[in-house]
């Protein structure tokens, strides 16, 4: 392995541990959903912007429906924000974690009607498994453990994953290489998009932050959110697709650990089966090779 390699695999690995502990950072910070998403946008924007600027990156020249594609795609990523941060308010951020992770099978599910591919005897198989892991994970086998609160948490955890799974198709279809400026542009968008939402439904006067919160906010939009991402981006240039897809699946791990260790929450056995079958389902349909036809 050279050593440009092992920076990339440092890199990508530092960059799926950060995302990993943000439904920690998320249960200690006392604002609201679309508050907090407008700042992470806000500030992983201006965050981006300026590693781009010390790093003197050449402007690429966008065309206006790559633009309008940069636009809608950044405003669905702030909506999946608010739907994420509210999963964590609302189950375990375990839990939550594992619902958001079923975006690639709604992809998977998705890719024939928008991406016109072809599913695979092997990526349904790994589709039904993943949703059978969704069932156990969410609890509603069990309705003695499981409450309205954290069914709506699901919910919410869901509607973060398709949201999300909305993002990957339509960034299929934007032109635009430089993934770093992409992503600003995205950035700033779910913050501009955001905006009027929340002048329509938040009362900012009723807003109190100490010194501890705001540390922990401008932590979210620039570590979790600016920082990651370049990390992400850096260290995905120099390695294959499948040790990406890999190391891809160290964050719902990583939250799984933190959120045991930290906020003591547990996953039941049933929760632990189903949290396998997710991931497991995803690694299956990402990584094994398809079949050759006769």
């Amino acid at each position: 392995m050279t050593e440009k390699n092992l920076k990339s695999y440092c890199a990508l690995i530092a960059a799926m541990l950060i995302f990993g502990t943000i439904g920690i950072f998320r249960r200690f910070i006392p604002l609201s959903s679309g508050v907090l998403a407008f700042a992470r946008g806000l500030l992983g924007s201006a965050f981006l912007s300026v590693f781009m600027r010390v790093s003197r990156r050449s402007a690429e020249r966008i065309g206006g429906k790559t633009l309008l594609l940069l636009v809608l795609t950044g405003a669905l990523i702030g909506f999946n924000w608010i739907f994420l941060f509210e999963a964590y308010n609302y189950t375990s951020v375990a839990t939550a974690t594992m619902c958001y992770y079923m975006q690639p099978t709604i992809v998977i599910l998705l890719s024939p009607l928008f991406l016109h591919e072809r599913l695979t005897r092997r990526r349904l198989l790994c589709a039904a498994a993943a949703v059978a892991g969704m069932i156990l994970v969410s609890g509603i086998t069990d309705e003695a453990a499981t409450g309205a609160r954290d069914l709506t948490g699901v919910l919410f955890g869901l509607g973060a994953a398709a949201l999300y799974a909305a993002v990957v198709i339509l960034n299929k279809k934007i032109t635009l290489d430089d993934a770093y400026r992409r992503t600003t542009i995205q950035l700033i968008s779910a913050a501009v998009t955001l905006l009027p939402y929340l002048l329509l439904t938040e009362d900012f006067s009723a807003i109190r932050l100490d010194a501890r919160s705001i540390a922990m906010v401008l932590f979210v939009g620039a570590v979790h959110t600016g920082l990651a991402y370049a990390l992400y981006f850096g260290g995905m240039k120099r390695l294959k697709a499948q040790s990406i897809a890999v190391l891809g699946y160290i964050d719902p791990v990583f939250a799984l650990l933190l959120s045991a260790a930290v906020l003591h929450e547990s996953l039941s056995l049933i929760a632990l089966l189903g949290a396998a079958l997710i991931i497991g389902s995803a690694l299956v349909s990402e990584l094994a090779p398809e079949r050759k036809a006769a």
